[in-house]
C-alpha cells in the first residue's frame, strides 16, 4: 500500500492492507472473499468515522501536514485544466515556492496563487518546503495587479510552515515585501477569496491570505505561529506542541468561533488525500458560490468592506 499512516491512524493499516489484497483479484474473488472484503470495508469505515470524528487539535494538525496530502498545485491543475503558470517578480527572480497564474474556472476566469510543498527531497529543495522568498511575494502582487487591471478575481491557497527566514531573504527585504502585499491587497479592486489547505503559518501565510472570503479545509491549521515554535517560547520545550495547540486554538472550528474563517470545506474520513476528487469538487461548489456573491460587488466597495471585516477581528479592554 502507498499510504502513510499517523501515529493515530495505524490500527487502520491491516484493514486497509486486507482490502488491498483481496481488490488485487479483481473478478476472481470467490463468494467468501467477496463477503469478506465487504465486511471489511464496512470495518474500516466504522474504525475511521471513530477516529476522525474524535480528533484533537494536534491530530488535526498533523493531517494537514500529511505527505499524502493534495498541494496547490493539485487543486488548480483540477479545476482549471488551461492554466498558464506566469512567473518571475521583474526584480529579482522567480520563486518556486509559489505557483501564480491564469485560468479559468467554472464561468469565470480567475487568477491563481498557491504555495506550493514539494513531494519528495529533490521538490522540496526547488520548492523550497513551501517558504517563500521576497521575490516570490512581489510575484504574487505583480500578478495580482495584472488581475485588477484585467478585472479578474483572485484565489489564494495558502499551504505553508512560514516565510523562509535565510539572511538572502533578510536582505532582499522579507518584512517589507509582506507588509506590501498587506496594504496593496487590501484595496485591490478585485474579489479575493483564500484557502488554507495544509498550514497556515504565520505572516508567511498572511503575505498572500487578505481576502474578502477566507475558507479552510477541515483538516488544516492557520495561526501567528507553529505550535513546535510556540511550546519552544512559552514551555521552553518544544515537545509540548500538544499542550501549545490546545492554547493557540488554530483549527477551522476555533477560527470560526473567532470571526477569521468563513467557511469550513468537509475532507472525506481520513482527509483530502483519501479522496482528492471529492474534496476538489466540495471546495469547487464553495467558491463558485462565493464567485457568485462576490461578484455583485463594486470594484470601489472591496476596501471599505475590507477595513470592517478586519476591524471585527479583535477586541481590547482597558483595565484600570
Amino acid at each position: 500500500m502507498s499510504y502513510f499512516y499517523l501515529e493515530f491512524e495505524k490500527q487502520i493499516k491491516p484493514l486497509d492492507d486486507t482490502i488491498h489484497v483481496l481488490e488485487s483479484k479483481g473478478s476472481n474473488l470467490s463468494k467468501e472473499e467477496i463477503h469478506s472484503l465487504a465486511a471489511h470495508k464496512l470495518e474500516r469505515k466504522n474504525l475511521m468515522e471513530n477516529i476522525y470524528s474524535n480528533l484533537t487539535r494536534w491530530e488535526r494538525i498533523q493531517l494537514a501536514r500529511h505527505p499524502k496530502r493534495p498541494y496547490s498545485l493539485d487543486y488548480i491543475k483540477y479545476f482549471s485544466k488551461n492554466f498558464i503558470e506566469l512567473h518571475g517578480d521583474r526584480h529579482f527572480g522567480d520563486d518556486p515556492a509559489v505557483i501564480s497564474g491564469v485560468g479559468s474556472f467554472g464561468d469565470y476566469k480567475v487568477v491563481w496563487i498557491g504555495q506550493q510543498k514539494g513531494r519528495n527531497t529533490k521538490e522540496n529543495l526547488l520548492r523550497n518546503f513551501g517558504m517563500m522568498r521576497p521575490e516570490g511575494y512581489r510575484k504574487a502582487l505583480r500578478i495580482m495587479k495584472l488581475a485588477e487591471k484585467f478585472s479578474l478575481p483572485v484565489i489564494t491557497l495558502m499551504d505553508t510552515i512560514g516565510a523562509y527566514p535565510g539572511i538572502g531573504a533578510e536582505e532582499r527585504g522579507q518584512g517589507e515585501a509582506i507588509a506590501n502585499n498587506l496594504f496593496h491587497m487590501s484595496g485591490l479592486k478585485v474579489p479575493i477569496i483564500s484557502v488554507v489547505i495544509g498550514e497556515g503559518a504565520s505572516g508567511g501565510a498572511l503575505g498572500i491570505g487578505v481576502c474578502d472570503v477566507m475558507l479552510m479545509m477541515e483538516n488544516t491549521w492557520y495561526s501567528v505561529i507553529s505550535p513546535e515554535g510556540c511550546a519552544s517560547i512559552l514551555f521552553r520545550d518544544a515537545n509540548r506542541a500538544e499542550d501549545a495547540a490546545e492554547a493557540l486554538k488554530p483549527i477551522p472550528s476555533d477560527l470560526v468561533e473567532m470571526g477569521i474563517c468563513d467557511d469550513i470545506i468537509a475532507e472525506p474520513n481520513g482527509g483530502a488525500h483519501r479522496d482528492f476528487h471529492s474534496s476538489a469538487e466540495l471546495l469547487k461548489y464553495a467558491l463558485l458560490n462565493h464567485l457568485n456573491s462576490l461578484s455583485a460587488i463594486a470594484p470601489e466597495d472591496f476596501l471599505e468592506r475590507r477595513i470592517q471585516r478586519y476591524d471585527k477581528l479583535s477586541h481590547f479592554e482597558e483595565v484600570k
